[in-house]
């Protein structure tokens, strides 16, 4: 079961105010790449409609306010206001809300696919659906087989453990080097490290739905969470603990 907070380690630049880039090991990476993975109705109901960026939130609202008479019997409301999250995610911090999803459907095969070859090659999502081969109703239900997998090095999510990553205030990630931190620094122009700041902080589900929301706004997705602050919160409430950088 992956953990409800993850650590994350942010280089701020405190002339400035703003995150170079945060240094993370497997859990965060895993959960920013499965944002990839959202459907646009998911990510709808996440950051609520009042938060979505443009118009998306009020398509949401018209197709959840549309009445059934308007729409085709074979199709599915529920799929787009509440579509199926990818399956990969069981060793992915859950650092969004838990939300319900539409139930699959299921599968089904031609009821002669068992006898006649030409049937075999086709597979429906509804029970209803009419076999292009033999024109009979497809109701056989069928079973999805997932790949196997090898339970000595699969650790679940998408990269790899052990490996330190760094993450780049636009979101941008790779693994950590000291040429990358050196090329970082350069492309920022910082000239005194004194201004350097380390700052540790526990990433929650809060700080994931800002995440969320800053990484389809902002180019400063870090700092835009992290660092830029409301009007009387205190440092103490952002970090778990910082310090400046000495070389």
């Amino acid at each position: 079961m992956a953990a409800n907070t993850v650590s994350l380690k942010l280089l701020v630049d405190t002339a400035s105010q703003r995150v170079l880039f945060a240094e993370s090991g497997k859990d965060f990476v895993d959960f920013l790449f499965n944002i990839l993975s959202l459907p646009t109705g998911t990510v709808t109901r996440l950051l609520t409609k009042h938060e979505m960026v443009g118009s998306l939130g009020n398509l949401y609202d018209s197709l959840e306010n549309m009445n059934d008479t308007y729409i085709l019997p074979s199709a599915n409301k529920d799929t787009l206001l509440n579509p199926v999250v990818s399956n990969n995610t069981a060793n992915v911090p859950p650092l969004l809300p838990t939300i319900e999803s539409s139930k699959p459907s299921g599968f089904y095969r031609c009821d002669n696919s068992y006898r006649l070859k030409g049937c075999s090659f086709y597979v429906a999502t509804g029970s209803k659906s009419i076999c292009p081969s033999c024109n009979s109703v497809m109701s056989q239900s069928a079973t999805v087989v997932n790949p196997k997998k090898d339970s000595s090095t699969d650790e679940g999510g998408y990269v790899k453990g052990v490996i330190t990553y760094m993450i780049s205030d636009d979101l941008s990630v790779r693994p950590m080097s000291a040429i990358s931190c050196i090329t970082l620094l350069n492309k920022f122009n910082v000239k005194d490290v004194g201004v350097l700041e380390e700052k540790t902080i526990d990433v929650g589900t809060d700080e994931g739905v800002k995440l969320l929301k800053a990484s389809l706004q902002s180019k400063a997705v870090l700092t835009d969470v992290f660092v830029k602050k409301k009007a009387g919160e205190s440092d103490a409430s952002d970090y778990a603990g910082s310090h400046s950088i000495v070389i």
